[in-house]
């Protein structure tokens, strides 16, 4: 290969880095003028500044390493907290559990898992409240209510996101005493995996508490029916014996 050659290659891979380069320059030109945009048109004008495209997207420029730094770094708080909210669950340290998705909120307010962790932790700390000195049934009435908000409203982020739904209605069915507000969700569960016999099992005991017990009956059967679990049978088998006891009185 001649020097002539080997030249107009090199002269080649030059043109091609700078098309590349001058194209990855004009894209991040381009994030930062939508950027700068959208802050532009979110702010109130009385307040805002620097209150101009043009001056934004130099301060865009200027912080960015910055801004990208903090970002990453709110995002890794995010997982902590999470994964600390989780592991504090699994020790069944569930008071500790809601501070840790207390922060995590702060850092990651739509992410539906971090809400409904903080009502099952929500309830449980609820069913664990007694008279001791300073504790009242305030106490308990608003971790109940902390644990339906959470449950509801992750239900509002993601509402194919079904452990949500059926937590809610094991709260409204044994904890609440609110059968026909579980019935619905319940209902959703059992559309999406059809399959899901504790979903079953905890519906069958709202329709009983609602004294409708013919459709409490045909949920214990179709459990009986496709469940591979002999003691999730059993169990089925004794509640649809109670149901049919209370139906026909004997």
């Amino acid at each position: 290969m001649t020097n002539r050659q080997i030249g107009f290659g090199l002269g080649i891979v030059i043109l091609i880095i700078a098309a590349i380069l001058t194209y990855v320059l004009y894209e991040r030109n381009m994030q930062r003028q939508a950027f700068a945009e959208h802050v532009v048109s979110q702010s109130s004008g009385r307040w805002a500044q620097p209150d101009t495209v043009a001056s934004l997207q130099k301060s865009i420029s200027s912080y960015e390493r910055r801004i990208a730094r903090y970002v990453e770094a709110a995002a890794r708080n995010a997982t902590f907290w999470k994964l600390l909210a989780v592991r504090l669950q699994q020790r069944q340290l569930h008071g500790e559990a809601l501070d840790a998705l207390a922060r995590a909120i702060q850092y990651a307010p739509e992410d539906p898992a971090l809400h409904h962790f903080t009502g099952v932790s929500a309830a449980i700390q609820a069913k664990s409240f007694h008279q001791f000195p300073g504790r009242t049934n305030a106490d308990r009435a608003e971790h109940f209510t902390l644990a339906e908000q959470a449950f509801l409203r992750a239900i509002e982020l993601d509402d194919r996101y079904l452990p949500p739904r059926y937590s809610l209605g094991v709260l409204y069915v044994f904890d609440l005493d609110r059968p026909e507000d579980a019935v619905p969700h319940l209902q959703q569960v059992l559309e999406i995996n059809r399959g899901n016999t504790d979903a079953m099992m905890v519906l069958a005991r709202a329709f009983f508490m609602m004294a409708n017990y013919q459709a409490s009956v045909d949920l214990f059967d179709r459990i009986i029916s496709i469940t591979g679990d002999p003691e999730r049978r059993r169990e089925a088998q004794d509640n649809r014996e109670r149901v049919l006891e209370r139906m026909y009185g004997y």
